[in-house]
């Protein structure tokens, strides 16, 4: 597993090459963003030892199999751990995925999984855990949460953009790597997640698939107008 530090406070780990989760340092030590597709929690455990700081809780942007893959993993090699889950992703882990009233009735995408870790808390979003504040970011999935650093401007977005093969918007194909395009449920939503995520001005964009971008508003923008582009075309046939 990779390792690479950005600033002060985050750790990108990436599993063969396309694959990332995330460290963040806190004042008692680790929050772990995602725990990868399963099969990644030893590694995951053996990079926050070599850091030298302790994972004192977990969270996930989304249910989905190479996000959610290896909390059971995780928490049984850290008894105790904080399991941080929004309430929407709680269930989804649970086998239960009915859309709710209201929301696109588009079929849902992507490898969702079971797992049996419960959370320990439930999210929604302007809470805070720890230094970041949770930020509701559906579109990929119904249930999926961004991760805004409040400290330096980070911000760690889960499948809303994608950065291998180019910044994209979920749900806008890049054909040198299309999973997250596949594997999204309702491209108008993720649209909408992209320009409110673009609004709180990040210094740096963490995703699931990709390299971190420093200064990425202007990525942000242009994979924004190719999904605009994109919903309109659909809006106008």
């Amino acid at each position: 597993m990779k390792i690479t530090q950005f600033g002060e406070n985050l750790w990108q780990l990436t599993r063969m090459g396309m694959f990332n989760c995330y460290l963040v340092r806190e004042a008692d030590g680790l929050t772990l963003i995602d725990t990868g597709m399963s099969g990644s929690g030893k590694g995951i455990v053996q990079a926050a030892q070599g850091l030298g700081f302790p994972i004192q809780r977990v969270a996930l942007t989304h249910a989905h199999g190479d996000h959610a893959g290896s909390l059971d993993e995780v928490s049984k090699l850290l008894p105790g751990v904080e399991v941080a889950l929004a309430a929407r992703t709680a269930v989804f882990l649970q086998g239960q995925r009915d859309l709710q009233p209201g929301e696109p009735q588009a079929k849902l995408r992507g490898s969702f999984v079971n797992r049996a870790t419960q959370a320990t808390r439930t999210l929604q979003a302007g809470d805070r855990l720890g230094s970041l504040r949770v930020v509701a970011a559906p579109g990929h999935t119904p249930d999926q949460i961004a991760f805004f650093d409040e400290r330096d401007g980070t911000l760690i977005a889960g499948d809303a953009f994608q950065t291998q093969g180019g910044t994209a918007v979920a749900g806008i194909t890049r054909w040198s790597f299309p999973f997250p395009a596949m594997a999204t449920w309702h491209l108008p939503t993720a649209l909408e997640t992209a320009v409110a995520l673009r609004a709180l001005n990040p210094t740096r964009l963490a995703v699931g698939h990709g390299p971190v971008l420093e200064d990425p508003i202007p990525a942000m923008i242009a994979a924004i107008r190719v999904a605009e582009a994109k919903v309109n075309e659909k809006t106008m046939a």
